[in-house]
């Protein structure tokens, strides 16, 4: 018998520690066949971010490098100037990259960074207790805002790739989701761009990835992938905002 459908061999045989109904898995599966289907794995080095991603470094089997809280960004920068040939990825949440980590993403995409950044935003800070983050959209209630984030209070939720697709130093900066199959594939497509822009020295890339959290969301797994798709994506338009063609000095 043929198998068609194995574990790829950037991710090593450990078992996810996510909640059920969580799409990180299906993300970090993603960057591992990416990396599989490139011939990147070798030379790849990952850095783990703080929040759930923070197990990345017991999944791939690359050479990882763990990163303060928001810093991750900075690590990178400093692995990839030192090793220039090496391929680096940051793995990301919206409460790592977008709060504490703003200006460290913003700097590293203005400074042109060759590196791949997986942003994946599930419009809340997952691991430690469902507070609101940058990106919880307006009305969502949260473990700190029970009753609804307010714009006239909190502000509003930050559009991060727009915002970095203003950057010159971003060559490639898209958002896709992985509420059903069909976008799956379309992540998978935008991540292995990102790594080909690095790969062709073009400069720093960015994918954003809308995640469901079913947990702290009070969804099932299924309902938490409707909201992704009735939500978040309203407010989230998906597709390219940066191409490397669209680049000039």
């Amino acid at each position: 018998m043929v198998r068609e459908f194995s574990r790829p061999k950037s991710l090593l045989p450990e078992n996810y520690l996510y909640c059920p109904g969580c799409t990180h898995g299906i993300i970090q599966r993603l960057v591992a066949e990416a990396l599989d289907e490139l011939n990147l794995t070798p030379k790849t080095v990952g850095v783990a971010a703080v929040g759930c991603s923070v197990t990345n470094f017991h999944l791939f089997d690359v050479d990882m490098q763990q990163a303060p809280h928001g810093r991750a960004p900075a690590v990178a920068t400093g692995v990839k100037r030192v090793l220039p040939d090496s391929t680096v990825f940051i793995y990301q949440g919206d409460g790592d990259l977008a709060a504490i980590g703003t200006a460290e993403i913003v700097h590293a995409a203005a400074r042109g960074e060759k590196i791949t950044v997986i942003f994946v935003n599930n419009a809340i800070f997952g691991m430690t207790g469902g507070q609101m983050a940058p990106t919880t959209i307006l009305g969502q209630k949260t473990t700190t805002s029970p009753y609804g984030r307010n714009k006239d209070v909190e502000g509003y939720p930050l559009r991060v790739s727009e915002m970095l697709a203003t950057i010159p130093g971003a060559v490639y900066v898209s958002r896709t989701s992985v509420h059903n199959p069909k976008h799956v594939n379309r992540t998978k497509k935008a991540i292995k761009k990102a790594f080909q822009v690095q790969e062709n020295g073009e400069g720093f890339a960015i994918v954003e990835v809308l995640s469901s959290c079913p947990t702290n969301w009070g969804l099932s797994p299924l309902d938490a992938l409707k909201w992704v798709e009735e939500k978040m994506i309203p407010y989230y338009p998906l597709g390219e905002f940066r191409t490397p063609s669209e680049v000039t000095n």
